[in-house]
């Protein structure tokens, strides 16, 4: 295997795979196994990866020190689900899978948000299967199947959880005059046996350019007939929990993704038109330092509020704190619940919840 490190000495066109005819006529692409050769960690490459590693560093260690990391995680699921799905299409806004778990959904978005529940079911699956089995194909599948389940799609979504058995395509409507055609379905296994190699050979490329690489790959090799966009960002987490770079799901790249889409599909194409996988990785760790920076400081913020918060509930409610705290709590992991839910939750009557509310409201909680 080349080093990572060694001196690239030319641009080969062909460095991350090359073009095919098919029987259709069309060109399709034939991806080359990683990692690519001559990879060159120039010094604006190692500069970024420096910072995303540091960022990542705090990020989790800000995340082990929360009271309840769990509540922070479980949030930060919904975000990255609802901005994923969104990059797909899908209209569902935050506030909607608020109402729909709180059981307010509105007709209209159902489809839409049930796609992001898919996500977040997809998500916490995969992350528990990583108990049993290794970031694998059977673990993919296994995730797409979940993710795919009842959604829109015609023909794609009849075969969840199950590599393509035909040709798929991006923009255009059809091979001939689509953006960019991925490899044809005979050779799919392959390709993707050869990356979950990859993703688990012991070498000394750098984590985070490793599954940079790895997402960039899993993308073009495009293995099922739809969801490959979420679930090779899923992939992205899987990876870096797997390996125990972050001890839980707190890196999500969709936002980057979907500030910069036109950038992310112009920095893929250009790996498989020019061999421009330095400019790739520049671009993927930009957004990992990005992230992990904002959701260190979403983390401080929210650890800062939660303290103040249940300072101005002790001292405002005195004694009759107990059901204060105890709804705080539970809207820190739910922020949607209706009064007559608060009252089933704390087990108490409508009129000491509706007391309770104006308590915690004369406190300066911020209730709506």
């Amino acid at each position: 295997m080349l080093s990572f490190l060694e001196e690239r000495t030319s641009l080969p066109s062909d460095r991350a795979g090359r073009y095919e005819r098919q029987p259709g006529g069309f060109r399709a692409f034939i991806p080359a196994d990683l990692p690519p050769p001559h990879l060159e960690i120039t010094e604006s490459l190692a500069s970024l990866l420096s910072s995303a590693d540091i960022a990542l560093g705090r990020l989790d260690g800000v995340v082990r020190i929360m009271p309840d990391s769990n509540r922070f995680l479980y949030q930060y699921v919904r975000r990255e689900a609802v901005l994923s799905s969104q990059i797909e299409g899908t209209h569902a806004s935050m506030m909607d899978v608020l109402e729909f778990e709180a059981e307010q959904e509105r007709g209209e978005t159902q489809l839409d948000v049930s796609e992001v529940i898919n996500y977040m079911a997809a998500m916490n699956h995969g992350l528990e299967r990583l108990a049993d089995i290794p970031l694998s194909r059977r673990l993919m599948c296994e995730v797409h199947a979940i993710l795919m389940k009842d959604v829109r799609g015609g023909e794609a979504s009849k075969t969840p959880g199950q590599f393509r058995t035909s040709q798929n395509w991006i923009g255009g409507g059809s091979p001939a005059t689509a953006r960019f055609v991925p490899p044809p379905p005979n050779e799919i296994s392959t390709h993707f046996a050869s990356l979950e190699t990859f993703l688990h050979e012991e070498d000394h490329i750098p984590p985070l350019i490793k599954i940079g690489l790895a997402h960039a790959q899993f993308e073009t090799i495009h293995p099922f007939l739809d969801g490959n966009g979420r679930t090779g960002r899923l992939l992205i987490t899987f990876w870096l929990v797997a390996k125990e770079i972050l001890n839980g799901p707190h890196l999500y790249m969709s936002l980057y993704f979907k500030e910069n889409k036109d950038e992310y599909i112009n920095r893929l194409e250009a790996i498989r038109d020019e061999g421009s996988w330095e400019d790739w990785l520049e671009f993927f760790l930009d957004g990992a330092a990005q992230v992990a920076t904002e959701a260190t400081e979403t983390a401080v913020k929210i650890i800062d509020l939660r303290e103040r918060d249940r300072s101005r509930i002790g001292n405002a409610l005195g004694r009759r704190s107990a059901n204060g705290l105890a709804l705080h709590d539970y809207l820190f992991r739910n922020p949607m619940v209706t009064a007559r839910g608060a009252g089933r939750i704390l087990g108490v009557s409508q009129p000491t919840v509706d007391s309770l509310l104006a308590d915690l409201m004369a406190a300066g909680i911020r209730l709506k």
